[in-house]
């Protein structure tokens, strides 16, 4: 009797779209305190093309000597359940898989993942949109826990990268914790980014009580902010040198099941902006990467196995 299996989509050797492959893999039935989702929608993301291109394997976070899987955020269905696993055969769900360093991704028909990293999808929010915020909400979501309150008198934010999907979400949450937002983003973006609240540039000048840095301009990004300001970084492997008293963070994504929940609510009430740009079949995955490594795409290419 033959072992059940679901596709996955892999590299072995990394080196960009060609390198991709999609494989078989056994199905693995879910622990305690776990669930198996059949996957819906599984977003490509640039950190995706990162992996595929061997950056990440270059850099010693990824050491797979067999292959390592694809996709950090996903939605779907449970369809099986582990002891301790409190969601229903049928609950639909989103949730992110975290760490650089592993065999198995979201680019695949299933997956294992453990029942507190999992959000219920709202009524009224398909699943092709909600799988696009677990990752880029999140952590925008803890960029802004990083920055905190707003500085009574010191509230002025910069989030670079403002159109781009954590800039995006960054726009619109921090001004929730009391700072003026502007974004920097290119000329054909204003509507968007006006869109959600905040103010607007092509080009900053220094002199910011703080940086949201979405668009990983990295040290370029910390010459903007004003002395004793402060800085919050997307790259964890890269984090700029401290100077002139700013405060220098940087996110790394974890797993927050309930903060995921409230940002689907504000994505299905249309609080939150879903951006999904086109749905590829799974079997298309290099295709999608070639086209988002293009750049300026706004908005998701989401697969579906």
């Amino acid at each position: 009797m033959s072992m059940p299996t679901f596709r996955a989509a892999v590299v072995r050797t990394p080196g960009g779209p060609d390198t991709i492959e999609i494989i078989d893999v056994p199905v693995a039935e879910p622990g305690p305190g776990e669930v198996r989702v059949e996957i819906a929608a599984a977003p490509v993301n640039p950190v995706d093309l990162g992996v595929a291109g061997g950056f990440f394997h270059a850099t010693g976070l990824i050491d797979q000597p067999e292959r390592t899987g694809l996709g950090w955020d996903f939605a779907g269905v449970v369809v099986a359940t582990g002891r301790g696993g409190d969601l229903a055969v049928g609950t639909r769900v989103a949730g992110l898989v975290v760490g650089f360093d592993r065999d198995f991704g979201t680019y695949a028909e299933q997956l294992v993942v453990p029942v507190a990293g999992l959000a219920v999808v709202p009524d009224g929010l398909d699943l092709v949109a909600a799988s696009t915020v677990p990752l880029n909400g999140l952590a925008a979501a803890q960029i802004v826990d990083l920055l905190g309150d707003a500085p009574t008198g010191g509230n002025r934010l910069l989030v670079t990268g403002a159109a781009g999907a954590v800039g995006g979400y960054v726009s619109s949450l921090a001004q929730g914790r009391g700072w003026r937002v502007t974004g920097l983003a290119r000329a054909e973006d204003e509507e968007f980014v006006r869109g959600l609240g905040a103010g607007f540039t092509t080009r900053a000048e220094p002199g910011w009580d703080a940086v949201a840095d979405g668009g990983a301009l990295q040290e370029q990004g910390l010459a903007l902010v004003r002395d004793g300001g402060a800085f919050v970084g997307v790259r964890p492997n890269a984090v700029p040198a401290t100077e002139r008293g700013i405060s220098v963070a940087v996110v790394e994504t974890h797993l927050d099941g309930p903060r995921l929940g409230e940002l689907l609510a504000r994505t299905a009430s249309g609080e939150l902006p879903a951006r999904v740009h086109t749905v590829v079949p799974l079997d298309q995955v290099a295709d999608a990467h070639r086209a988002m490594a293009k750049r300026g795409v706004r908005g998701r290419y989401v697969l579906q196995p």
